[in-house]
């Protein structure tokens, strides 16, 4: 099996991590602007969110593929706990700081529903990049 060079989609995922706050940050000031202070607040605690979620997925699955290719000739890989606590722990925030912010801080869900959509834009962004730069 030849070795894969990681380092292409160690970048993509930092742009991928760096575009959702970035996004996160302009929706958030003009959901401000255009609407209120709630609603840019809930946008960027969506994004934050998002990005965070994001951060803790990739190291959980960066443990994942390190013990199971470090432990494939034994067969006997195991999951590391704090990458199961990643996995997991990731919807219980995102639940928990969504039912802080909406019942206590009066923040839309929609707009932190909004919010945590800025992942999605910045994973379509790094896609469209890395077509477009690898097609010239």
């Amino acid at each position: 099996m030849a070795a894969v060079d990681i380092a292409g989609y160690k970048l993509t995922e930092r742009r991928i991590a760096q575009l959702t706050l970035v996004i996160g940050a302009v929706a958030s000031v003009g959901a401000t602007y255009f609407s209120s202070i709630r609603a840019g607040a809930g946008i960027l605690v969506g994004a934050v969110l998002a990005w965070i979620s994001f951060r803790w997925l990739e190291a959980a699955l960066d443990a994942l593929v390190q013990v199971s290719t470090a432990n494939s000739a034994s067969g006997r890989a195991r999951v590391p706990f704090g990458s199961v606590l990643k996995f997991v722990g990731r919807y219980a925030l995102i639940g928990a700081v969504v039912c802080v912010t909406f019942f206590i801080l009066d923040i839309p869900v929609v707009s932190i529903l909004l919010g945590l959509c800025a992942l999605g834009a910045a994973t379509i962004l790094a896609t469209l990049y890395e077509i477009l730069h690898h097609a010239s």
